[in-house]
């Protein structure tokens, strides 16, 4: 299992912070503008299945053309077919982590405030961001402490972006949710 995951470890990384960052990016962007937990949940959802079935076939076409081109060369080479599995699998499971209180919030009715969804949102994203990047330092024989610093603030850049965005142009268009 150690072998399977050091081999595919880029993958994992690409899909896991690729699908945080996106997903979070549109909660960050939806929480900025007000919009309500069951819309950030549909939101949310729908990116992480279209985004993230791009991502998988992408990183699949991607590698089943590099593995065409050096299907000469001897070395054995990482399936494309399990690339691009690894890196939508992680896109979807990892990803799926900023949307978690907003599908708790709907299923249990709880109708908690928006403000409070979003921090538990961010506390919960800034942890994986954490996460993946400890695992890559680990993996990679690197600091894991330094590689999931880079992590979170690669993380905290894109998500503030997001925030703002949404909080800027739901200003500017005037939009009341």
């Amino acid at each position: 299992m150690r072998v399977f995951f050091k081999r595919y470890i880029p993958e994992f990384v690409y899909g896991a912070v690729d699908g945080t960052v996106t997903t979070f990016a549109v909660v960050a962007a939806s929480a900025g503008a007000g919009i309500s937990s069951a819309v950030i949940l549909i939101l949310g959802v729908a990116n992480l299945i279209a985004d993230g079935f791009s991502m998988g076939s992408s990183a699949y076409l991607a590698a089943s053309a590099e593995h065409d081109e050096s299907a000469r060369d001897t070395q054995k080479r990482a399936s494309p077919k399990i690339i691009g599995l690894v890196t939508f699998l992680a896109f979807v499971v990892v990803g799926s982590v900023p949307v978690l209180p907003y599908l708790i919030d709907v299923i249990a009715a709880m109708k908690a405030p928006s403000t409070t969804l979003f921090y538990i949102s961010s506390l919960l994203t800034a942890i994986t961001f954490l996460t993946i990047g400890f695992i890559k330092g680990k993996v990679g024989k690197q600091s894991p402490w330094r590689e999931a610093t880079i992590t979170l603030l690669l993380g905290a850049v894109a998500a503030g972006l997001a925030y703002f965005a949404g909080d800027v142009l739901a200003a500017w268009l005037g939009v009341q949710l």
